[in-house]
């Protein structure tokens, strides 16, 4: 792990923590939502939270500085299934990211429907 990767752990940590902060969590949760994942290589469980933009069912996230990070690499080709934790409540959903020719990445979700509340 570079030094970059240490140090975005380690802002994910906090970030994540206020996310559980009931008046922070309202606040970040409009922009900011944690993905929760499976690694293709290692098995793993990660919780990540990524800014994103919201379109209906499908959320938008522009991947900064991506030849730096890795954890959009896990939703390459047909992508991967996820929960995103978005306003404190968990959904679920599938990931497929995207390099263009520039080089940018997006990674787009695509959420299961809300199920209604049973009566």
């Amino acid at each position: 792990m570079n030094t970059f990767q240490k140090v975005a752990a380690a802002v994910n940590k906090l970030v994540l923590a206020s996310t559980r902060i009931p008046v922070l969590g309202k606040f970040a949760g409009r922009s900011m939502v944690v993905l929760t994942y499976t690694g293709r290589k290692s098995g793993k469980t990660f919780s990540l939270p990524v800014s994103f933009t919201q379109s209906g069912n499908k959320l938008l996230i522009r991947v900064a500085l991506p030849d730096k990070k890795n954890w959009w690499r896990n939703f390459r080709n047909e992508g991967a299934p996820l929960t995103a934790t978005l306003n404190g409540v968990d959904r679920t959903g599938h990931a497929v990211s995207h390099r263009d020719a520039r080089g940018r990445v997006t990674v787009t979700v695509t959420l299961d429907p809300a199920h209604p509340p049973a009566r």
